[in-house]
């Protein structure tokens, strides 16, 4: 059975693992014709959650296993809150710009940026999940994840709550994250801490477990595909429309009210994601790593989380004043762009910078 695992892993990882992306989306597909629509969106729910809460941090503990967390280490780290506050502060600008723009003024205001500023978050979990798989780049990556899993359930809510809280001057108070994934950065870090902390003051590693250690090995690494199988899943074809696309890119729309607010937000938030981000992020670090300041390996793991999908769990952060219909197209339209883009750019990046 050991010698079997031991064959299959290489199959479940790597650039093997891209093609699970249209395995979810066709499987889905036939499975809401067969099963109905809503029993699938429950069950890839369900799934969700177990990806979250038991693969992925497995998987963490053990890349963590494997290494020993030194400078390096930290001045990724380090690197990575820089390349996460610059990101936020493009997203900032262009919506403060786009309101100017269009002449918003008071809630809609508000709205309008608090919505284009926390539509910044990524999917770094699931789809950024897939460079876990590739050798050269999984501890950045996984250094990568962590940071982010703080900032969009931990900071980004905080700071959302502050300034839902100073709108309404303390009437209304909101805590609108449920309390498994206010907890889940700290639960994610704890599996990193302990990795690091046994593997410091002992040595040990995954392969010191034996058979053990391969069992895990081949559990962890089911990760990535079963992830990116959700992020196919969650592509809805009824969005795949000319239509829409006409409506994203101001070439049609509904009323004036909805071109000039719903999908000027979610114009707002694609443009600020996957153009002006990508774009700002490739010119920075790839002078530093030109200038070889940064390894090639932290450049390819920060410019291909900066071209990710926005993250569906900010539609939890809904009732804290930031628009729901904006996000939900923001969401699926950066998805169904970014992942065709990834499957063609991570190949590309793998032969280039590792």
């Amino acid at each position: 059975m050991i010698d079997t695992i031991e064959k299959v892993i290489p199959y479940i990882s790597g650039l093997w693992t891209l093609p699970w992306i249209v395995v979810g989306f066709l499987m889905t597909l036939a499975l809401s014709k067969w099963l109905g629509k809503d029993r699938v969106d429950a069950g890839m729910k369900k799934v969700g959650f177990l990806l979250l809460f038991v693969f992925i941090p497995l998987l963490l503990f053990r890349i963590f296993l494997n290494i020993g967390f030194g400078s390096e280490e930290l001045r990724f780290a380090s690197l990575t809150f820089v390349v996460l506050t610059f990101m936020y502060l493009i997203s900032y600008l262009f919506g403060y710009l786009e309101v100017r723009k269009i002449g918003l003024t008071g809630v809609e205001r508000r709205t309008f940026i608090k919505t284009v500023l926390t539509n910044q978050g990524r999917s770094a979990a699931f789809v950024g999940g897939i460079m876990l798989s590739i050798q050269e780049w999984r501890v950045p990556a996984a250094i990568y994840i962590s940071i982010v899993g703080i900032g969009l359930f931990a900071i980004i809510p905080y700071m959302l709550s502050m300034m839902h809280n100073r709108e309404n001057q303390g009437r209304e108070k909101v805590t609108t994250l449920p309390g498994f994934l206010r907890l889940y950065p700290w639960y994610l870090l704890s599996f990193v801490i302990a990795a690091v902390i046994i593997h410091r003051s002992t040595g040990i590693t995954v392969v010191d477990l034996g058979d053990a250690g391969t069992i895990l090995h081949f559990i962890t690494a089911l990760t990535i595909p079963a992830g990116l199988y959700y992020v196919g899943a969650g592509i809805d074809p009824k969005d795949l429309k000319l239509t829409e696309m006409k409506k994203l890119f101001s070439l049609t729309g509904g009323s004036p009210s909805e071109r000039e607010f719903h999908w000027s937000v979610a114009r707002n938030a694609f443009f600020t994601t996957l153009i002006a981000t990508p774009l700002a992020i490739v010119l920075v670090f790839g002078s530093l790593m030109y200038m070889n300041l940064i390894p090639k390996e932290w450049f390819a793991v920060i410019a291909l989380n900066s071209v990710m999908p926005i993250t569906s769990t900010n539609m939890f952060l809904i009732p804290y004043g930031i628009d729901r219909k904006g996000t939900a197209l923001a969401i699926t339209w950066t998805t169904i762009i970014a992942v065709p883009a990834l499957m063609l750019l991570i190949p590309a990046f793998v032969s280039l910078f590792t």
